[in-house]
């Protein structure tokens, strides 16, 4: 199956379903002034990388391997005695998904990461920043089926952010959870 013909099933719904739903809402021109999702950035630090390299060998390969894009390590800005870090040291590992590699992440952690989350009751709405972008986080990595809990040797966790066009949180919220995000106080309108 090609990339061209194929369209994730977020893609279509965003296209058919969402888009209608906020600009009734919001009573936009067009459909153009609708929010969109730009893009999802996976980031995740790891403790005690400073010491043991291997660790953020391991940690960009769980992060290809859940998001099925390379993953890049993120390197220290500046030097900090105290922790034994020198700039330009890797102390994490991200990732920047857009397109259909967005879309496919994104309904993977819906319908099957999230729901696996121990005592998982729904996801915090409290996490925009203001100007329309949500973070998510996520205490342990083995809630991705993509990962096999036998060869992991430490459990950590990641940042999930979510980038959107939306000019307000209150528009972000309705596109994202138009879009199927499991929010804990939900009002459906």
């Amino acid at each position: 199956m090609s990339t061209k013909t194929y369209k994730p099933r977020l893609a279509t719904k965003y296209k058919n379903e969402v888009v209608t739903n906020l600009v009734k809402k919001f009573n936009y021109e067009t459909v153009m002034q609708a929010p969109r999702l730009e893009k999802i950035c996976v980031n995740r630090g790891i403790n005690g990388a400073v010491s043991d390299k291997k660790t953020v060998e391991i940690a960009v390969e769980e992060l290809t391997t859940i998001t099925g894009q390379k993953a890049v390590p993120t390197m220290s800005k500046k030097d900090i005695s105290n922790f034994k870090l020198r700039k330009g040291m890797p102390i994490g590992a991200k990732v920047t998904l857009r397109g259909v590699k967005m879309y496919e992440f994104m309904d993977r952690l819906i319908s099957v990461a999230l729901p696996r989350v121990r005592d998982f009751k729904g996801i915090n709405d409290k996490s925009f920043d203001g100007r329309g972008n949500y973070t998510l986080g996520v205490t342990e990595q083995i809630i991705f089926p993509e990962i096999d809990i036998d060869k992991v040797s430490k459990i950590t966790g990641m940042d999930i952010t979510f980038v959107t066009t939306a000019n307000s949180d209150e528009e972000a919220f309705e596109l994202l959870k138009e879009m199927g995000m499991p929010f804990k106080n939900a009002k459906n309108n």
